[in-house]
């Protein structure tokens, strides 16, 4: 296990959140590339983001991503937001 700071975690979540959009950016290979991106987006949001909590929002990662249109749904930063600023946890620590 390793300690990671919150804001660490914001910018992370921003980068996977503008990967996440960058598929559209190519006419054609957007819903090629969500094929991909879907199952490796719920299983990052799983390790940045233990419990309960991580899995709903892997979960709800893959559909986003797994979908059609959604991929401008910054998932990544909605749950940053939800932890830190809603729920106001601590979240730091990351199991390998």
């Amino acid at each position: 296990m390793y300690t990671m700071s919150k804001y660490k975690k914001l910018i992370i979540g921003l980068i996977l959140d503008a990967i996440g959009c960058v598929s559209y950016m190519i006419p054609g290979v957007g819903e090629l590339a969500d094929i991909v991106w879907a199952p490796v987006s719920g299983w990052l949001m799983t390790k940045l983001y233990k419990g309960k909590s991580g899995k709903v929002a892997a979960g709800i990662a893959f559909v986003e991503e797994a979908l059609p249109g959604f991929d401008i749904i910054p998932t990544f930063t909605l749950m940053w937001i939800y932890t830190f600023l809603i729920k106001k946890e601590d979240q730091t620590t990351i199991e390998e």
